[in-house]
């Protein structure tokens, strides 16, 4: 697999992803560009507008003084769009991750709920196990009987292994003599999820919990940059401190394309939401672990890369939870897929699992 991987060639197509080795072409059903932004044409002219405005980077940090002006207009469009009432915007969202759980860590005690993204670790790996509903339910509880009133939970927003939106309704349930700080990474639910806005309204607002999203641009949004989005008091504190000021921005021309392009990502999710209808409703839920409106396909069957691979289709695979693990086999569709590509891996699956050449196929 090493060496198969290492040999891809190829670019997206504007119908689907296809790649190629050795002469033979493949479809790819996985990665995380849920938009199709990367190969979006009007999205990439957007880019190319915002790159003779502004040129091709900006080396500079925000603590210059001097300033382009679209980086304060940026993070204003951006809460305005995701439902906020303040944004900040940064090179990556690693970045992103790390300014606020190092911002965040002496205002109270850490509790990482299981499979947190690596990004918000502070040093290594935290010590959790469970599901997240068990972690919830001993978080509610952990908290109403300790003496701490000071916290600060930090988790993702939904697994997208195994996929699985969070509730983070058990916030309603800590006692409000505490005062907590949410840290949630939606990296993979923003532009996605709640026709694009992402978690940050599905949290429920309670007097003493404070929301602080975070969130990679780089995947459905198809921006090299990390955002977090929060109350304006939170966002303010985060901008005075030494790593956002000392830090270079992002590309302007990214930020210029993202604040042009509301109806191409409304474009894209529209197409993605037809092909995720599509494909969920000719899978057999007993194989697959999804959930409704969401892009990704865990399968239960450890030799399903395998076995697609031979029929020229690829889709995420890798080993989990490290590399001695079991492979965790996910079909990722983007809204650049089609019904012609989809019904292609459809009859692939149904040939593996032993039923009619033609169960899966399209009626056009």
């Amino acid at each position: 697999m090493k060496s198969f991987e290492a040999g891809l060639t190829g670019i997206p197509g504007p119908l689907a992803l296809n790649i190629s080795l050795n002469g033979q072409d493949y479809l790819y059903f996985g990665g995380t560009a849920y938009l199709g932004i990367p190969q979006n044409a009007d999205f990439m002219a957007l880019y190319l507008g915002g790159l003779q405005k502004f040129g091709l980077n900006n080396g500079t940090s925000r603590g210059n003084n001097v300033q382009l002006g679209i980086y304060d207009e940026a993070e204003s469009y951006a809460a305005q769009y995701f439902g906020a009432e303040a944004a900040l915007i940064t090179s990556s969202g690693y970045l992103a991750a790390q300014l606020l759980v190092k911002s965040f860590a002496e205002t109270g005690t850490m509790l990482y709920a299981p499979q947190t993204h690596p990004a918000l670790w502070l040093n290594e790996a935290p010590r959790v196990s469970g599901s997240f509903a068990e972690w919830a339910e001993n978080t509610v509880e952990h908290i109403n009987n300790s003496k701490q009133n000071k916290w600060v939970l930090v988790s993702n927003s939904l697994n997208n292994l195994f996929p699985e939106q969070y509730d983070f309704s058990f916030l309603t349930r800590i006692q409000p003599g505490n005062e907590i700080i949410l840290i949630a990474d939606d990296s993979h639910g923003i532009g996605v999820l709640d026709d694009g806005r992402g978690i940050l309204n599905a949290i429920p607002a309670v007097d003493n919990a404070k929301v602080l999203v975070v969130a990679s641009m780089a995947k459905a949004l198809g921006v090299d940059a990390g955002i977090i989005l929060g109350s304006s008091t939170l966002i303010g504190r985060l901008k005075k401190g030494n790593e956002f000021l000392g830090a270079s921005p992002p590309a302007a021309a990214g930020l210029y394309a993202f604040m042009q392009a509301a109806d191409i990502y409304r474009t894209e999710l529209e197409k993605l939401k037809v092909l995720m209808h599509y494909f969920a409703g000719k899978i057999n839920r007993e194989d697959w672990e999804f959930m409704d409106g969401y892009p990704v396909y865990f399968s239960k069957d450890a030799n399903m890369y395998g076995k697609l691979r031979k029929k020229n289709i690829l889709i995420s695979s890798f080993p989990y939870p490290d590399h001695t693990g079991q492979p965790l086999n996910r079909v990722v569709l983007s809204s650049w897929a089609t019904n012609q590509s989809l019904d292609q891996l459809l009859k692939a699956i149904a040939f593996q699992k032993g039923y009619p050449a033609d169960r899966n196929a399209a009626s056009h």
